[in-house]
């Protein structure tokens, strides 16, 4: 799973027949303190999410282990949007990098 932010939408009027009824977003990847990265990618949004949400997306084989992605051509999918971060996660984190 990636952590990100949707920064925008693709509008594609012409597409898969497997596709149709899907909303696609752009999402760009996010590190643990909302910074963003410079890895984007195109989504299907299985939840609802908007431009501006925080969410995590599944990529690979595991995004099309939705109820709308199954069996669909699609590399990432927006499964969850993000409510907050539990800091002591963060911290068991940065304790492990050090080590």
């Amino acid at each position: 799973m990636m952590l990100g932010k949707v920064i925008g939408t693709v509008w594609s009027t012409r597409k898969d027949e497997n596709l149709v009824g899907s909303k696609f977003l752009i999402v760009r990847e996010l590190d643990l303190d909302y910074k963003p990265l410079n890895n984007y990618v195109v989504a299907v949004d299985s939840v609802g999410a908007g431009v501006g949400e925080i969410i995590l997306a599944a990529q690979g084989s595991s995004a099309r282990q939705t109820a709308i992605t199954k069996n669909k051509p699609v590399d990432a999918v927006i499964m969850a949007i993000v409510d907050k971060l539990d800091i002591s996660v963060k911290e068991k984190l940065t304790e492990a990098d050090k080590n």
